[in-house]
């Protein structure tokens, strides 16, 4: 029997999604990270109140954080407060401390957040690639293989 859910809330699934980020880069490997949040922030993600847009993700003391997220303060009646765009920082192993830094240092990439969600124990998750910058002209190409997948899904249907 499914427990009851509250309303609005997330218990599983995406809380927010970074689309641009596909679209200025081409995303190589990908993995997935522990974030280390207060309680009002998990309660805020909740809510699906979170901004990818702007983030990134870097190395500071050997260790990788989020930067740049905005996570809005919870107005649940809490007394404590936060900082909506403070570093996070991401729970990685060692080694894959090391794998990630060393692709961003080889190809001259950056790591890109792609999105935040909530795994089946409900813990907050994020999803961080390797992204090397497009330019324009490849942006356009990515449009164009998009719209004709598109098209030619519609005429296989029909």
């Amino acid at each position: 029997m499914a427990e009851p859910r509250k309303k609005g809330l997330i218990s599983r699934g995406i809380a927010a999604q970074n689309r641009k980020a596909r679209y200025d880069y081409a995303i190589g490997d990908t993995m997935e990270a522990g974030i280390v949040l207060k309680g009002p922030e998990v309660k805020s993600l909740r809510l699906g109140r979170v901004t990818l847009g702007e983030a990134w993700a870097g190395e500071r003391d050997g260790e990788i954080w989020l930067f740049n997220a905005h996570i809005p303060e919870y107005q649940g009646g809490v007394l404590s407060r936060f900082e909506p765009r403070a570093p996070r920082k991401l729970l990685l192993k060692k080694k894959q401390i090391n794998q990630l830094l060393g692709e961003v240092s080889k190809k001259g990439a950056t790591l890109v957040p792609l999105q935040i969600h909530f795994n089946d124990q409900g813990r907050a998750k994020v999803l961080i690639g390797v992204g090397t910058g497009r330019q324009k002209q490849d942006k356009r190409h990515a449009i164009a293989e998009r719209d004709w997948a598109r098209d030619k899904a519609r005429l296989m249907r029909g």
